[in-house]
């Protein structure tokens, strides 16, 4: 494919397609992704370096000005989760695209699909993936179809699965497809193969199966990201649970609905392994990491602040789209948001973040954050006593008394680790930017819990946590909308 080929990338607001399109541009393909709503790429850092087209590929009429001019296609949807009728309508979606593919004098279609053996009995979700790969086609545009099992990466769907019931459940009762066999592939090894595809023309009009270097059973897959993590679990298989009872189960100690994992686990009966060696012949240069590997390197991203890749939505731009708080569980990470619009412009407010901590104290119930120094002295930790190197300046790498600040971005956002000793790893944002009625003003709690132990110290100190974060959202908003002489740190 010749340099600066026009690529169209569907479900760029996805996990793969929301990796695959930095790829694209670092390689130097021109980029243009479809959107049914452009305005959820507003917060990705590569936004203004990609057109964006909206439109919907249930609405054909949509997919015309989308498609002109363009070389190749990425098709990255899926419907999983819209209920019983999603096979139905991955299918219709995909003979829609691929007609207005030809008719738009698209060259090639690159689909990423599901492996499996399609002369088995295949799951519905599995044989659903595989079905829409062959309706993207009938059109006549030649379709490049990469097969991949489980994606091991934060954030796919499959993977969270398995890591949120290994860091949940320390005995595990388990159905016995976790004695099925898999071949997990790591997210960069997909994007390696969906990338060189471009650059290959041996791959168009083929069925390509990818997959690791390993394969495993699930219960290896849960176990294995168990002792990565440095926890203990035990797998109890039983004969009983059907993939409806599993699913309510996913439901209960996972954020995944019961609707998208029960097609998911129903899948997991079928063994899905390469079984054509294709790949290491078209794709020699592209080396498949192990599962354990890429276990590592989803954490060390994690440990990395891997969790920046969910810091990427788009603000509210009016009051009445303003939810005053959101609590959410998302890849690996729990996340409570707390917005304000402020009187004031963003540098006043970005001012006010960075007097936070020291002598001057946090705001809102210092006492109750100087308490909870102590008791990290008491067991060892980092306590308050450490303060800050300058009373309102603050940089990458200082102590702000028991966080690290990680990452400052004048006027814009500081980013604090906390080193106090917890059941896993926790940060504070704080962002502002500008509004019509001055600016806009984000609080945001993460934290990535460790285990069961984990999970519980969050909701078990949530509520006073919830009294703490609210007040200082409200208290820094009063500080940076007070005149300047009118400043104040006392808590109320």
């Amino acid at each position: 494919m010749a340099e600066r080929a026009h690529i169209l990338v569907t479900g760029a607001t996805g996990y793969v397609g929301g990796r695959l399109v930095p790829r694209l541009l670092d390689a130097g393909y021109r980029v243009r992704c479809l959107a049914r709503d452009p305005r959820r790429l507003e917060g990705r850092p590569w936004r203004t370096r990609v057109e964006v087209a909206a439109g919907d590929v249930l609405a054909p009429e949509s997919l015309a000005p989308a498609l002109a001019g363009i070389e190749v296609a990425y098709y990255l949807i899926h419907s999983l989760g819209v209920g019983e009728e999603f096979a139905r309508r991955d299918r219709e979606a995909a003979r829609a695209f691929g007609a207005a593919a030809r008719a738009a004098g698209v060259a090639r279609i690159v689909y990423l699909g599901g492996l499996g053996d399609p002369a088995s009995e295949l799951s519905h979700h599995l044989r659903s993936r595989q079905e829409t790969g062959a309706a993207l086609g009938a059109a006549g545009v030649p379709v490049t179809e990469l097969r991949a099992g489980v994606v091991v990466g934060s954030g796919s769907l499959s993977f969270e699965m398995i890591r949120y019931l290994a860091e949940r459940v320390p005995v595990m009762v388990c159905p016995r497809w976790v004695y099925t066999k898999t071949q997990p592939i790591a997210i960069a090894n997909v994007l390696d193969y969906l990338l060189a595809a471009l650059e290959r023309p041996a791959s168009v009009g083929r069925v390509i199966e990818i997959g690791g270097a390993e394969v495993v059973t699930y219960g290896e897959m849960m176990t294995g990201y168990a002792a990565a993590r440095g926890l203990d679990r035990w797998l109890l298989p039983v004969p009983v649970l059907t993939p409806r009872l599993s699913s309510y189960w996913v439901h209960l100690v996972t954020p995944i609905p019961a609707a998208i994992a029960r097609p998911l686990i129903d899948g997991l009966k079928n063994e899905v392994v390469v079984r054509d060696p294709a790949a290491r012949e078209l794709f020699p240069e592209i080396e498949p990491i192990g599962y354990r590997q890429a276990v590592a390197r989803a954490l060390g991203q994690l440990e990395a602040g891997r969790v920046e890749t969910s810091w990427h939505d788009a603000l509210a731009s009016s009051q009445g789209d303003l939810p005053p708080v959101e609590l959410e569980e998302r890849e690996g990470m729990i996340l409570e948001r707390r917005q304000r619009l402020v009187a004031a412009p963003p540098e006043r407010v970005f001012a006010a973040f960075c007097r936070l901590g020291g002598q001057r104290g946090w705001l809102y119930m210092s006492w109750a954050w100087h308490l909870r120094g102590v008791l990290d002295r008491l067991v060892g930790g980092v306590g308050m006593r450490r303060g800050r190197r300058h009373p309102s300046e603050l940089r990458a790498g200082d102590a702000l008394d028991f966080w690290r600040v990680e990452r400052v971005e004048p006027d814009r956002l500081l980013r604090l680790r906390a080193e106090m000793k917890v059941p896993g790893r926790a940060w504070l944002q704080f962002e502002t930017r500008a509004h019509p009625q001055g600016a806009l003003l984000a609080q945001t709690a993460f934290f990535a819990p460790k285990g069961l132990s984990g999970l519980l110290y969050w909701y078990a100190l949530y509520p006073l946590h919830a009294l703490i974060f609210s007040g200082l959202a409200r208290r820094l908003s009063e500080l940076a909308s007070a005149p300047a002489s009118a400043g104040g740190y006392d808590d109320p």
